[in-house]
């Protein structure tokens, strides 16, 4: 399989080691060739163009930061003529409706379009162990399968090109709200003077427990959230697209436009670019004695 991935950030990354190591065909671009260097090293082959990357392409998948950087990369001139009777699976989060005005672009370029959301990390990139969500038609679905089976052994066909997108907003938010409940929560029995031994013994046996919760604890009490598996920055976009969507539904957004401005603060104090378990700076800042 030929196989074009366009955007190295920290999801593309894994994915293209991923394939690679899987035996791939693969050639990845990036607008930054900074962020391709470690897959160069890796014997990876990087295009100066997406269209270049695309030539020799059965498929390509998007792994860009947004809406915006995907028409960017894939519209400009060359490109654009490179998709015509190519695949596009576009793979980042990105907003239902966006995901269909691209579906629209590309079958009017002579291509084919299908999104598929993941839920994971670098790690489960990786590893293979990524959740794959797909919006397509069955027939779409069924050619492309296998292709996605390398990234992740549950790979599910949510619906038609839109559908996918609407559970990944889902499922994001739900790393939002999670993240900034559990940082309140360990910023309160700090402050009260409970042993956070004890505070994660019982939610540990209890119905409130998150795995996310045991991967995040170390970062938050060491205040330490270099080298991120999501950024602060990915994850205040994806909250105001699950926002946007849920105006659409008319769903009242109060609790999430909360999670809204700790990540707008947590930004405006220089945090973007970190782990966004950074929050917590917002949350629980210094200055103040615990207990």
């Amino acid at each position: 399989m030929n196989v074009a991935l366009l955007g190295t950030g920290l999801l593309g990354q894994g994915v293209a080691e991923r394939l690679h190591a899987t035996g791939h065909d693969l050639t990845v671009y990036n607008r930054s060739i900074k962020k391709t260097q470690a897959l160069r090293q890796q014997g990876i082959r990087i295009a100066p163009t997406a269209a270049e990357a695309m030539s020799a392409a059965d498929v390509v998948l998007l792994l860009l930061s947004d809406a915006a950087a995907i028409r960017a990369v894939l519209f400009d001139p060359a490109a654009s003529r490179a998709i015509d009777g190519r695949t596009i699976i576009q793979m980042g989060t990105i907003g239902p409706a966006e995901s269909c005005s691209l579906e629209k672009n590309v079958t009017g370029l002579g291509g084919r379009y299908l999104e598929a959301p993941v839920l994971g990390s670098i790690a489960e990139a990786k590893a293979g162990t990524l959740l794959v969500m797909v919006g397509a038609t069955p027939e779409h679905y069924d050619k492309w399968a296998p292709l996605l089976r390398y990234l992740g052994e549950e790979v599910r066909l949510i619906g038609p090109v839109g559908k996918a997108a609407v559970l990944k907003l889902a499922l994001n938010q739900l790393i939002a709200a999670e993240m900034a409940a559990f940082a309140f929560s360990l910023g309160l029995i700090r402050r009260g003077g409970v042993d956070v031994n004890d505070f994660m013994g019982v939610v540990r046996k209890s119905a409130l427990y998150a795995p996310m919760f045991e991967k995040k604890l170390s970062r938050l009490e060491k205040r330490n959230y270099a080298q991120p598996n999501f950024s602060t920055r990915h994850l205040l976009k994806d909250v105001e697209l699950a926002l946007s969507a849920a105006e659409k539904a008319r769903l009242s957004p109060a609790g999430l436009q909360g999670v809204r401005s700790l990540l707008i603060d947590t930004i405006a104090a220089g945090l973007g670019d970190l782990d966004y378990s950074a929050i917590y700076e917002q949350i629980d800042p210094l200055g103040s004695e615990h207990g």
